[in-house]
């Protein structure tokens, strides 16, 4: 794969069969400052829902601990992958040299003011900023963007112009989604909330790892394909 683009014939997979959400789906021509977002988690779910990496399929990680739920959209950001490069912005931001990224496609939230009944939907989105979290020794960003065209997010630029109640909600949805009941020893840490370019810087490392780690998909497919 060169650039962004999928390759031609991971596309024309598409035409016979419904292409892989990580994989088999274009990030978009405008990344990273317009998104292609696979959504696994709507706020209404009381139920974790995670892609299968292998199958592509939409499936139940874990039921949620808490009454909480994810207070946006939450889903991946199709080709992209979080390895080297996003895990050298996030040492570098924290000082802390041992980390490595979670070895997962990008996570995003995004806001918008509709209620979208159900995940295993595609939708265009506009990164405003994120949130810097570290699970363990791992780099686990998350993004934050609106749905392109919302009437009340769509606007929004960066994460300045997102109310600070809604940044808190996801922050504390984030360092609470792992934790077992009773447990005293914090999973998450969120170190830093970050702007709309370091926003970007993020996507765009994530998008050099995915082309690093599977620099190879073509050719695995054309190996698998009948002659």
């Amino acid at each position: 794969m060169e650039g962004n683009r999928v390759d031609p014939l991971v596309a024309s997979m598409g035409l016979l069969f419904r292409p892989h959400p990580w994989h088999g789906v274009y990030i978009g021509d405008h990344a990273p400052d317009e998104v292609t977002v696979y959504v696994e988690v709507v706020p209404t779910d009381t139920v974790k829902y995670e892609i299968d990496k292998t199958t592509g399929f939409l499936t139940i990680d874990r039921p949620q601990r808490y009454s909480n739920v994810c207070p946006s959209l939450y889903g991946l950001v199709p080709q992209t992958f979080c390895a080297e490069q996003v895990a050298a912005l996030s040492a570098a931001r924290t000082g802390r040299g041992e980390l490595v990224g979670d070895g997962d496609p990008l996570d995003i939230c995004v806001l918008t003011e509709k209620t979208i009944a159900h995940g295993d939907i595609l939708l265009k989105a506009i990164p405003i900023g994120g949130l810097r979290m570290l699970d363990g020794a791992e780099a686990d960003d998350k993004i934050i963007a609106v749905l392109k065209g919302d009437a009340v997010y769509g606007g929004m630029r960066d994460i300045s112009d997102c109310p600070v109640s809604l940044v808190q909600r996801l922050q504390h949805y984030f360092l609470t989604y792992k934790e077992a009941p009773g447990a005293t020893t914090p999973v998450c840490e969120i170190t830093h909330i970050y702007g709309r370019d370091e926003a970007r810087e993020v996507i765009e490392r994530s998008q050099a790892d995915y082309r690093k780690r599977f620099a190879d998909l073509a050719q695995v497919l054309r190996a698998a394909l009948p002659r």
